[in-house]
């Protein structure tokens, strides 16, 4: 009797494990909602031999080079390159440039690349490629949404790399779900990381997001992949990052700028000129602020409206930074500073789009905030970086040498810190005057504010 004769679909809940011979919306056993997903029950059980163990001391680690993409920001992200067998999952926004980032990467990386359109036709990568100004004839787009199809295909190409654009839209014939659903975005995946690893052949997965931002399909296809990389930014907007979540092979705090042009995406090797050239000069609610990703220091421009409220209830809005921190932030300069901002709207963004987490730029939201609630302008050659506690005091910052250095390379002549930070400098930074403080009051009259 046939394999597939004996095949039974049964459906396990993802949360307990509790296994049923129908699909039901909600777990009998644990109660949890849209747990249920497909599987394969064999009626036979086929075993295939079983690995021995061996000593670590003995095992041989191939430490092949990496293959470089030719973009430099790409292959910061990826930790230096490309590594043999990996999967590596690009999540973003429709629109946000994913396609184009992997189509420009497979036409410089010098060697065949075997594209797989699942939702454009060979046409449409066509049209994208002529506007890219690519026509390299390394890449062979294939159009297919069957895994089994793209699987023999590849093994027949032998390609240097794989691209699935995108993994919802493939489906593997060995289960009844349509393409998208758990089951078969979890298997897909599962597959493509076994080919890659089996053959040495590395394959890019484009993975749609959720509205929540968060690559859409079960969890555990994170965990599957060596590599997930978000592709961020606002349509508004030209700059793009491309952010590390998980790395295998890499450090997960890396960061790659891009700016989207006619021509495609453009690498911004100092993202720091970039963000400050039209920045405004003399204009109160304006400052510098130095932000760490991973580990490159960005100078980013931080403004701060602040006026009286026309409402009751009056608005806080922040843009590229978290309201809870702010608001934090806010309630501190009320305590401490006794300013009076209940009747105040205040709006705080970061110029050019970029979304910051780090409790270095607390110092800058506030001094921003008391620029323009004051209406006096800071220095326009000034950086400030530092983390506000809840009792004013301004806190010491991780690798402070580094942001000071970049501050000095485009220009600026003056910093504002944390003491401690200045205290532990080991040598002084050339053409940077530098001034520690210990809380917010005394960082509020270093800036003149």
């Amino acid at each position: 009797m046939s394999t597939q004769r004996n095949k039974k679909t049964i459906y396990q809940c993802q949360a307990c494990g509790f296994a049923s011979p129908k699909w039901v919306g909600r777990c009998p056993d644990c109660g949890q909602w849209n747990t249920m997903v497909e599987e394969q029950s064999l009626g036979r059980k086929l075993t295939r031999p079983s690995e021995k163990a061996a000593p670590l001391s003995e095992i041989k680690a191939e430490t092949g080079g990496r293959l470089s993409t030719r973009i430099a920001e790409l292959d910061r992200v990826l930790g230096g390159g490309i590594v043999r067998g990996s999967v590596v999952l690009v999540g973003g926004d429709p629109g946000i440039g994913k396609s184009t980032l992997l189509l420009q990467a497979a036409a410089r990386l010098g060697r065949p690349v075997l594209y797989v359109s699942a939702e454009e036709s060979p046409e449409q990568i066509k049209i994208r490629a002529e506007r890219l100004g690519i026509n390299a004839d390394n890449i062979s787009v294939l159009a297919e949404i069957c895994l089994e199809n793209i699987l023999t295909e590849t093994r027949t190409v032998q390609p240097g790399a794989v691209i699935v654009d995108s993994i919802q839209t493939i489906y593997t014939e060995e289960l009844n779900s349509a393409p998208g659903s758990v089951g078969q975005v979890r298997d897909s995946a599962a597959k493509l990381m076994h080919f890659a690893k089996s053959t040495g052949i590395p394959v890019f997965i484009v993975g749609h997001v959720t509205k929540e931002g968060m690559i859409a399909g079960p969890r555990v296809l994170e965990h599957i992949v060596d590599t997930v990389l978000y592709f961020e930014g606002q349509r508004s907007h030209s700059f793009r990052l491309l952010r590390t979540v998980k790395n295998r092979f890499g450090s997960t705090n890396e960061i790659g700028v891009f700016e989207m042009t006619d021509a495609g995406l453009e690498e911004i090797e100092n993202p720091s000129e970039l963000f400050l050239a039209e920045r405004p000069i003399n204009v109160s609610g304006s400052i510098v602020a130095s932000s760490m990703e991973g580990t490159r220091p960005i100078l980013i421009e931080l403004q701060a409206l602040v006026s009286p409220s026309t409402f009751s209830v009056p608005r806080r809005s922040a843009l590229g930074i978290d309201l809870q921190r702010v608001n934090l932030i806010l309630a501190v300069l009320e305590k401490i500073e006794g300013l009076h901002l209940p009747t105040m709207d205040i709006f705080i963004n970061v110029v050019g789009g970029l979304k910051l987490a780090e409790p270095a730029l607390d110092l800058a939201v506030a001094a921003a905030a008391v620029s323009s609630l004051r209406d006096r302008p800071i220095q326009p050659h000034m950086v400030v970086f530092g983390e506000i506690g809840l009792s004013g005091e301004v806190r010491a910052v991780n690798q402070a040498e580094a942001r000071l250095k970049e501050a000095a390379k485009i220009g600026l002549k003056q910093a504002v810190i944390p003491r401690l930070n200045k205290e532990k400098l080991k040598e002084p930074v050339k053409g940077l005057q530098i001034t520690g403080v210990k809380n917010i009051r005394e960082a509020l009259e270093a800036l003149g504010i």
